[in-house]
């Protein structure tokens, strides 16, 4: 707050009284009880809270194919440009495409959840998941079947897994 019109006087110049008031606050934090807010991590887990944006994962059908259209949706409404999305004739007859390649830069997410806002199919979705990992920028590049593969683990709420479940290694060509 801005005081207009406020003269510093000598005591105020000395410092000693904001000195004193911090102090008092510290004092005060020691003193009283508060809840613990340190989490023993591997042991127990922080529960999200219910409007919290973390992994991404692709939705599916009762049949159990990829809900999305393909309609670019999703990457059109994305700010920082980390959807892409190469569509192909769907073989089915209920729709029109289906996504062939469909990637996500999770490096390069910001998380905001537009991309599952502006999906007409309600087909990709942010989930509660936060502990993921990979070893290097290319293995954060999540295609189809990892985003199906985070449906597939987290279709009944949150995943109580073990740290470092979520380490994500792609499969090498040719093995």
């Amino acid at each position: 707050m801005i005081k207009v019109g406020y003269k510093e006087n000598w005591v105020d110049k000395l410092y000693i009284p904001a000195i004193l008031q911090g102090l008092w606050v510290t004092l005060k934090h020691l003193i009283t009880p508060q809840k613990n807010t340190t989490i023993q991590y591997p042991e127990y887990k922080w529960k999200p809270y219910p409007k919290y944006r973390g992994a991404h994962r692709l939705n599916k059908d009762e049949q159990g194919r990829v809900k999305c259209v393909a309609c670019e949706m999703c990457a059109t409404a994305c700010p920082s440009n980390c959807i892409s999305i190469i569509p192909a004739p769907a073989p089915w007859d209920d729709r029109e495409r289906y996504p062939v390649k469909f990637e996500i830069n999770m490096l390069r997410c910001i998380y905001c959840g537009f991309c599952q806002e502006a999906c007409p199919k309600e087909a990709i979705e942010l989930t509660e998941v936060y502990d993921f990992a990979a070893h290097s920028r290319e293995e954060m590049i999540w295609d189809k079947e990892k985003l199906l593969e985070m449906y597939d683990i987290t279709i009944n709420g949150y995943y109580e897994g073990k740290p470092g479940t979520f380490i994500y290694t792609k499969k090498k060509k040719g093995k």
